[in-house]
């Protein structure tokens, strides 16, 4: 390829993409197609047969890098909720660069899409709801890469722990006394789901039975 080539990249042709709405494709003169934007289209006002220097090239090539992370950001964050920290993994996973990872995430943030407060919040009552304690929701808070900030003000709003556990012991026994080693397994059951023992003993002492401290 010459100098001149190198310098002056011609457009070949334009086309809208068939398989993702937006998205547009620029094939060049030597082979090379850049999915871009209908923004970056009408930024560069791209038309087929226009010449691009290397000067206008590295800025769509840059142009475009951005935009296409932020789609692909919008899809991630479109099809469940997560964490900052867990967006950007997944777009570096994806190839993305740190800097447009973090631009990417930046922009959901600034247009309300993402919001680690809000998720955390939606965390805590997901788990709640599915029986889980404190010590097992901050577990999951921390794998979900909610920023540790943000737990407590989250974890207020966890229902009362002696309810969940009242709850949980009532289902499980129907109004029957339990014997030892039945006892045993639901407060091992309910240790796992992240409750404090102290609250554990307070809850079989309102069934009228006592738990043993071993």
């Amino acid at each position: 390829m010459s100098a001149l080539t190198i310098l002056r990249m011609r457009i070949e042709r334009i086309e809208a993409s068939k398989h993702r709405r937006g998205r547009v494709l620029v094939f060049l003169e030597d082979g090379t197609c850049l999915k871009v934007t209908e923004q970056e289209l009408l930024d560069f006002g791209l038309r087929a047969g226009d010449r691009l220097d290397d000067e206008a090239l590295e800025r769509l090539r840059a142009a475009s890098g951005v935009s296409n992370v932020k789609a692909a950001a919008a899809d991630l964050i479109g099809k469940r909720a997560m964490s900052r920290r867990t967006l950007e993994k997944k777009l570096k996973e994806k190839g993305a660069s740190e800097a447009e990872a973090r631009y990417a995430a930046e922009w959901l943030e600034a247009i309300g899409a993402l919001n680690d407060a809000e998720y955390a919040a939606l965390l805590v009552r997901h788990y709640s709801d599915m029986g889980y304690g404190p010590a097992r929701v901050r577990e999951k808070l921390y794998e979900k890469g909610v920023p540790r900030e943000l737990w407590e003000g989250a974890l207020e709003t966890m229902p009362e722990n002696g309810g969940q556990i009242d709850r949980f012991l009532q289902g499980k026994l129907r109004g029957r006394i339990p014997e030892e080693r039945e006892k045993k397994r639901l407060t091992d059951a309910l240790l796992r789901r992240g409750y404090p023992w102290s609250d554990v003993k307070a809850a079989w002492s309102r069934l009228g039975t006592e738990l043993s401290e071993e």
